[in-house]
């Protein structure tokens, strides 16, 4: 199948029901969709299929330490793939969700190593795109967010400059048009009693310091 095959249009605003659930299953069977998050374009699978999340770091080149991130719908998916949040964790998550900001917690024992990198933590980030967003819905549990690019290339927000490397190793490819592309998510390690920013993205580590100095835990 050539990968213009696997492309559909989607509506950024209303998603189609029927491509949205053509996808979800294709995820639910341990395949891989494209499909758009705020900024870029995200590759989406079952983090608990290990076979799946093989194929996103084969497809990828992807180092296998690396672990990859999750995307939830909302706050009660989190048990699901990570161990409580503190109230720290939590407070900011109300503050700075949907989207904006991944947050690492202490993953859930029983999720595949390869997802983890083999480590005992797990970012999750709510999602705000409408598309994914009703992906995540439609499949039912969390889903693998890492940018649909080969690793060590920049993140992708036209379809149409997408690699074919990684469009010939997808399943379906959700088009929702140019996204706003730009940084990704600011990356937040709560899994400690005081929190670190391990990577500063579209919220600026000024910002998550200020309300974090202006709380009180």
């Amino acid at each position: 199948m050539k990968p213009i095959d696997k492309i559909v249009p989607v509506s950024a605003v209303r998603p189609d029901k029927a491509v949205i659930a053509r996808a979800a299953q294709i995820i639910r069977h341990g395949g891989m969709v494209v499909f758009p998050t705020l900024g870029l374009y995200g590759l989406g699978a079952d983090p608990f299929n290990a076979a799946a999340v093989d194929r996103i770091f084969a497809v990828k080149g992807r180092q296998p330490n690396k672990a990859l991130l999750v995307l939830v719908a909302d706050i009660s998916y989190l048990e699901r793939v990570a161990a409580p949040p503190s109230t720290m964790a939590l407070d900011m998550m109300r503050r700075f969700w949907p989207g904006r900001v991944t947050f690492v917690l202490r993953a859930r024992k029983d999720l595949p190593a390869v997802l983890t990198g083999s480590g005992d933590k797990i970012g999750v980030r709510l999602v705000a795109h409408p598309v994914a967003a009703a992906l995540v819905r439609g499949v039912g549990a969390p889903v693998t967010g890492t940018s649909a690019n080969i690793s060590g290339s920049g993140g992708c927000a036209v379809i149409e400059e997408m690699d074919e490397r990684l469009l010939d190793g997808v399943d379906l490819v959700l088009d929702a048009g140019p996204l706003a592309g730009g940084s990704g998510s600011t990356v937040v390690d709560v899994t400690g009693r005081t929190l670190r920013i391990l990577r500063e993205g579209v919220v600026s580590a000024e910002e998550i310091r200020k309300v974090l100095n202006n709380s009180l835990y």
